[in-house]
């Protein structure tokens, strides 16, 4: 009679595994694989070897706290021939006498996670147990049956593999890129972006329900939508806006995903200090793409904030053009989101591809601060009872926006303007730096009868009625560039379409704002009481705008909302033009010392000139890359004086080959979170 099968060791082969599966950059000391793809094990025997004839061996995989089959977190299967690719099978590769070669598959739809994975031997009616170890399951884009599939290469590679980006920021006029450190393969994020499911209040309160929807990415993206912000739960990022950030750290001064998810790791899962939305939204995009989901990070320029869900911004301004609070309603310079790409057989056909998801808590949904995931394409269509958050997606591409001018007899009069909410929707091009407009894919171009369209079912009235005709019009002219710790002038330009002279008063003021549109201080200011416009004619009204008015008041968001309010003698209409600006920060110049290769000390040079009239004191660099730095290498430096460089040298040791983002960020007393950043191609080392 055969003796019991005896285990002496079990080889998960993790560096060939993770490789095949794309999982390499995770590291080789844990097995990491992706869904409905084979992986192969080695289990060698003491004594003798496995006899197919006599042995009989069960595998079972397993995840979660309470593992089961109904939930689908638990599964038995025998040994076979073959695999079956749709479900959890095993065959044998290769045998030999004290070493069998296995391959192991797992369903396009298994719930993803850490998993443990034992076998069960059985000889003449005799079984044993035998634990072969443990490894993670992810999602796999890379698999037709899977509900994340991505046909296409390169667009998986930057969409799911690539640990750097660009956000874009700033005004749909004057759009800037701030470079980002995603870093979902650096040590320790994959552990951290498991234990943030496991963080939620639907695993605390179901953990068998929860564990049970990890195969939905729809589920999951809306777990990470919610986990990423920390007002219900022991979420990641705390969110502020009112620019008082000393018992934290600035928004600004992130340079990337890896320290923030660390610092909430290491602080027991208590909420860090503190994000805006390109943070949420930074920060979502590497735990998606951690857990196998491709994702890209989206800025939607002039983004409406509709509170009350009618598609409609109402902002009122007294007389003089300051800002009466009547609503919660607002418009962000910029508003930051992530599209993920999955399929919806939850909705019915036409909605699968991309999807909105919004971590920065701003409404609840079903309950809860998150947003999405809310098909593209029913954006686009207008299809605003479709799941999830469609109509508040919507109004931030779409709202309607009316200015009312409160009198002071307390009568409310409707003021003319042209602006429009939602436009150069932006992210970052497919394999390369530049920016990718993907407006049309939210809406249909403005006047056209499939915008008609589209606001007729969603029975956006305002959008549909006649644009009011003036006999004046007012708009706002600036430079070409408008340099930090510099003076410039913008200009209010009035047409007269008319064949008559006309008489109006003009106010033409400055101030300084915040992106998500809380305006600050004024910065300027020109009040005209009887401006003459000649027939058939324009003129130009310009306003200085000081550096020594600017700087006390300017936040690190670097902007400047103009606005020019028209008073028309007399048709008595009020006419509105409004325009925010960028003032630019100073160029950062990186150059790297010597040829890098991987495993090999690199320094890069790095230089900024001091623009500001006034020495700069506190002075420091700060550079990060995945796969470039262990975290962050900082370098304090020495006073610089005016129209003086500031310069360091800083080192490190490039532990991955490939292109990489070297992001550098200079920081002192009076000038910060100044950003650049250099693409650097590390030549892998030689074997």
């Amino acid at each position: 009679m055969a003796s019991v099968l005896v285990m002496e060791r079990c080889d998960l082969e993790c560096e060939t595994n993770n490789k095949r599966h794309r999982t390499s950059d995770f590291g080789i000391h844990c097995l990491v694989v992706r869904r409905g793809q084979a992986f192969r094990i080695t289990v060698y025997y003491k004594g003798r070897g496995f006899q197919q004839h006599t042995d009989t061996l069960t595998f079972t995989a397993q995840t979660g706290p309470c593992p089961n089959e109904v939930s689908g977190t638990k599964s038995q299967f025998p040994l076979t021939n073959s695999l079956n690719e749709e479900a959890w099978s095993a065959a044998v590769e290769q045998n030999d006498n004290s070493a069998l070669t296995l391959k192991i598959c797992s369903p396009p739809d298994a719930r993803i996670g850490r998993y443990t994975l034992n076998m069960e031997a059985t000889t003449a009616g005799k079984g044993v147990s035998i634990p072969l170890g443990q490894f993670i399951l992810l999602f796999n884009p890379w698999c037709s049956g899977d509900s994340v599939f991505m046909d296409d290469e390169a667009k998986l590679r930057e969409y799911v593999l690539t640990q750097d980006g660009l956000i874009y920021t700033g005004t749909d006029k004057r759009i800037n890129s701030m470079p980002w450190n995603f870093g979902q393969f650096e040590s320790g994020i994959l552990d951290i972006c498991l234990d943030l499911l496991d963080k939620s209040k639907t695993f605390q309160t179901d953990k068998d329900k929860d564990c049970s929807r990890r195969n939905n990415p729809v589920y999951i993206s809306r777990i990470v939508s919610a986990m990423v912000n920390c007002n219900d739960d022991d979420g990641i990022l705390m969110g502020r806006w009112d620019n008082n950030y000393g018992d934290g750290i600035s928004p600004l001064q992130w340079m990337g995903s890896v320290k923030i998810l660390r610092n909430w790791r290491n602080q027991s899962c208590q909420p860090v200090r503190y994000g805006q939305c390109w943070v949420f939204g930074a920060v979502a995009c590497t735990v998606l793409r951690c857990l196998g989901i491709p994702t890209r990070v989206v800025t939607n320029f002039s983004s409406a904030h509709d509170t009350n869900g009618n598609l409609i911004i109402e902002r009122y301004l007294d007389e003089t053009g300051k800002e009466i609070k009547k609503s919660k309603d607002s418009i962000w310079n910029f508003h930051v989101w992530d599209e993920c790409w999955m399929a919806r057989p939850d909705l019915g056909k036409g909605y699968d591809g991309w999807q909105a998801v919004d971590p920065t808590p701003q409404e609840r949904s079903e309950g809860v601060y998150c947003c999405g995931p809310a098909p593209v394409q029913a954006i686009r269509e207008g299809d605003i009872k479709v799941k999830y958050d469609l109509p508040f997606v919507f109004a931030e591409v779409n709202a309607d926006v009316i200015y009312w001018m409160q009198r002071r007899d307390g009568k409310d009069e409707k003021v003319v303007h042209s602006s429009v909410i939602g436009k150069s929707i932006s992210t970052k091009s497919v394999g390369s730096d530049a920016r990718e407009d993907i407006t049309y894919h939210y809406k249909y171009p403005e006047g056209s009868e499939e915008e008609r369209r589209v606001f007729e079912k969603a029975d956006l009235q305002n959008k549909l009625a006649q644009k009011p005709v003036t006999d004046l019009e007012v708009k706002i002219k600036v430079v070409e560039a408008m340099k930090y710790g510099c003076d410039f002038n913008v200009s209010a330009v009035i047409v007269n379409k008319t064949s008559s002279d006309r008489v109006c008063r003009l106010m033409f003021c400055a101030r300084t704002i915040s992106y998500n549109g809380e305006i600050g201080n004024e910065c300027g200011m020109k009040d005209l009481l009887n401006l003459e416009i000649p027939a058939n004619q324009e003129k130009s009204v310009p306003l200085r705008v000081l550096y020594n008015k600017y700087c006390t008041t300017m936040t690190e968001d670097n902007l400047i909302k103009l606005m020019a309010i028209l008073f028309e003698y007399k048709s008595k209409d009020i006419m509105l033009a409004t325009r925010s600006i960028v003032i630019d920060n100073p160029d950062i110049k990186i150059k790297i010392l010597g040829e890098p290769g991987q495993f090999k000390k690199v320094g890069a040079e790095v230089t900024l000139k001091n623009p500001l009239p006034v020495p700069l004191t506190n002075c420091s660099f700060t550079i990060e890359g995945a796969g470039l730095t262990e975290g962050q290498v900082c370098e304090n430096i020495t006073d610089i004086d005016k129209n003086q460089e500031a310069k360091a040298k800083l080192y490190f040791t490039p532990r991955q080959s490939g292109m990489r983002k070297l992001v550098v960020e200079f920081n002192s007393n009076k000038l910060q979170n100044v950003k650049g950043y250099r693409n650097v191609i590390i030549a892998p080392v030689r074997r």
